[in-house]
């Protein structure tokens, strides 16, 4: 029987990777399952002992797993890096972000603001308070449960304006892309794979690794707004 490799994955990278592993599985003659998680149900899961062939996370995450014993030092591989992007429903207009004070114009401007509660989200919360507008904008924040995606929030009208992953927002159904956050807010996220050291495949995990790091590879996912870590 063909070998199936279980994969815990963020969804940061999920278009580029779903377009990828069938690629992978038919080379290698192997099955791919994939179960998607926020970061904080990763980490969650992972505290409660589950056990799959490889994870897909921040690299933060990823180091924080190796340093708890779920993932095998040596064997994480960064795979992407896409920065936060911002979106609003298909058609709305698209405020100016263009600089500090115009993005700070156009958050308390929205009448909703929506965020994931991972690391964009917390970033943004911490940003907010710099800027001085967490007060008023807190009131009006929207934040979708670990796992899901803000373009939902946005394609629903739920949200006015809406930060993810670029990866996550820039291609969503339902969603005009307005742009990166300002070059001087911005922040820059690396998504990393690692074999989990409870893996049952991990030769086949590696391989996985290896195809996703490839030039092919990494031409998809700039595709679907990711860049080389």
């Amino acid at each position: 029987m063909a070998a199936e490799i279980r994969v815990l994955s963020s969804l940061a990278t999920r278009e580029a990777y779903l377009e990828l592993v069938p690629r992978f599985e038919a080379s290698r003659g192997c099955n791919v399952a994939t179960t998607w998680a926020g970061t904080v149900d990763i980490m969650k899961r992972m505290a409660a002992g589950e056990v799959f062939d490889l994870i897909i996370s921040s690299r933060a995450s990823v180091a924080d797993l190796i340093k708890q014993g779920h993932i095998a030092s040596g064997s994480q591989a960064d795979l992407a890096k896409t920065g936060i992007g911002i979106g609003v429903r298909k058609g709305a207009p698209k405020p100016d972000v263009s600089t500090i004070d115009a993005f700070k114009r156009a958050l308390l401007a929205a009448r909703s603001v929506g965020l994931s509660t991972g690391p964009s989200g917390v970033y943004l919360e911490k940003l907010f308070e710099r800027l001085g507008v967490a007060d008023a904008v807190k009131a009006k924040t929207r934040q979708i449960p670990s796992g899901g995606t803000v373009a939902t929030l946005i394609a629903a009208g739920e949200a006015e304006i809406g930060f993810q992953q670029i990866s996550e927002i820039a291609h969503a159904e339902g969603v005009d892309f307005v742009g990166p956050l300002p070059a001087e807010l911005q922040l820059i996220s690396v998504f990393t794979a690692g074999i989990h050291t409870g893996a049952a495949h991990p030769a086949e995990a590696g391989a996985l690794i290896g195809f996703l790091t490839t030039p092919e590879a990494l031409a998809v996912m700039k595709k679907h707004g990711l860049d080389a870590p």
